[in-house]
């Protein structure tokens, strides 16, 4: 029974990624600075460590035969944009130290998530923007901090791979999201945070969205994320490859969806001083369906409505009378400056 380890095993992606690979018959370690917060893990043994001390990375690498590292100090784009040298520091650290205990256990596959961030923003400047392919990443200009220390990221597995014989593969995440992910304390990512603003809003009154609502992203859930990193770790491709979805929607449609998803009508709120990142961001999937045979399977609609109700379970709030809107803590407290959109 072949072993893997997954780092950041305490964490959204990385506690889903635990279960699956247990479903396939790995055994399964887990490690992580912490345990899964929402549901115990599937791991057949959880080393509570810090992967930014070598000596402990090399103890979680110890006889795996395939690494999933999923470690990481980030968040959305409220915790990422306000601590970019903590991320860049802590990530770099937790990387390279990982990357060389799995050389020197003799790990046979290493799989490491970069992230669309490593896309520069020049090229992001419109919600209509083109799907982003592969090759898009240079001449390398990524999104300043959390970008930069990705893309670094990527060019040392490549090293490692052709300096040192680790075959590693490379896959760039678009907005992955679902149930057991972070949903308050200024981690959590859009759908997420937003699924939590409609489950505390009462019907027929308003949430708070950042930005005007026009820029555009693509989401992924979570059971299909998983399956692109088994089968992309398992491949004879070694180059980066996008994990995301093809389709492009605004925030405000995002919004609407989980009102959907609630069934409730509410107002979008425009917070204009809100950090919003890039206008459009898409993902061209061609690599991964042609030499993967990868798609996301799930919907979006589906997708988020089961991401809803799991969060709506987490606050109790389906019978909870209306609470404050809370958006994610930044540096300051901010005057808003915002618009009022109904959703119908």
């Amino acid at each position: 029974m072949p072993l893997a380890l997954v780092t950041g095993a305490g964490g959204f992606i990385g506690h889903h990624l635990v279960a699956y690979l247990k479903a396939r018959g790995y055994a399964v370690r887990g490690a992580d600075r912490k345990r899964p917060a929402f549901a115990a893990s599937a791991a057949d043994e959880f080393l509570v460590v810090d992967l930014r001390d070598p000596a402990q990375a090399r103890a979680a690498a110890a006889g795996a035969d395939e690494d999933y590292h999923l470690a990481a100090n980030m968040g959305g784009l409220g915790f990422i944009e306000f601590n970019r040298a903590v991320c860049a520091r802590d990530n770099v650290l937790v990387d390279v130290h990982v990357l060389d205990a799995a050389r020197e256990a003799g790990v046979r596959r290493f799989f490491y998530p970069s992230s669309a961030c490593v896309y520069p923003p020049a090229r992001l400047d419109s919600p209509d923007a083109v799907p982003l392919r592969e090759e898009d990443a240079y001449p390398a200009d990524p999104v300043d901090g959390y970008g930069w220390e990705k893309l670094y990221a990527e060019r040392l597995c490549r090293h490692y791979r052709e300096d040192f014989g680790l075959e590693t593969r490379v896959a760039r995440f678009h907005s992955m999201y679902g149930p057991l992910g972070e949903f308050e304390g200024g981690r959590e990512k859009a759908p997420a945070a937003i699924c939590r603003k409609v489950a505390l809003a009462e019907d027929g009154g308003s949430i708070d969205v950042w930005g005007d609502g026009r820029q555009t992203r693509t989401y992924c859930y979570v059971d299909d994320c998983v399956e692109g990193i088994f089968r992309l770790t398992q491949s004879d491709h070694p180059e980066p490859t996008n994990l995301g979805s093809d389709r492009l929607v605004s925030i405000d449609d995002l919004a609407r969806m989980i009102c959907d998803a609630a069934g409730k009508r509410l107002a979008l709120r425009h917070d204009l001083t809100g950090p919003v990142g890039v206008r459009g961001r898409g993902a061209d999937l061609t690599r991964a369906r042609t030499l993967l045979g990868w798609k996301p399977r799930v919907s979006l609609e589906e997708g988020l409505r089961r991401t809803y109700d799991w969060v709506a379970r987490e606050l109790g709030a389906r019978t909870r009378p209306a609470a404050a809107d809370a958006l994610a803590p930044t540096p300051a407290t901010r005057a808003a400056t915002s618009t009022a959109t109904a959703v119908p």
